[in-house]
């Protein structure tokens, strides 16, 4: 039996990011996760967009390690 798609891609604003190392963060504890298959993470627009796998990672898992990180984040 085939597993239907479950690729989701969301848009989180990330706030607390002021440089580009800040932005390398986000994008490594979130490509970290299994599930993950791409990550977008924009200093001008304080959001981070995520395609990941719901069968294998929630988005309050991407939520967490984002604010484990040090960072305010909220769904858009």
């Amino acid at each position: 039996m085939e597993k239907g798609n479950s690729m989701q891609t969301i848009m989180l604003k990330v706030e607390g990011m002021h440089c580009s190392g800040c932005v390398k963060t986000v994008t490594r504890v979130l490509d970290a996760l299994e599930g993950v298959s791409n990550v977008d993470v924009s200093l001008e627009n304080a959001s981070a967009q995520i395609q990941f796998d719901s069968s294998q990672v929630s988005v309050n898992k991407l939520i967490d390690v984002v604010e484990n990180a040090g960072f305010d984040v909220s769904l858009t």
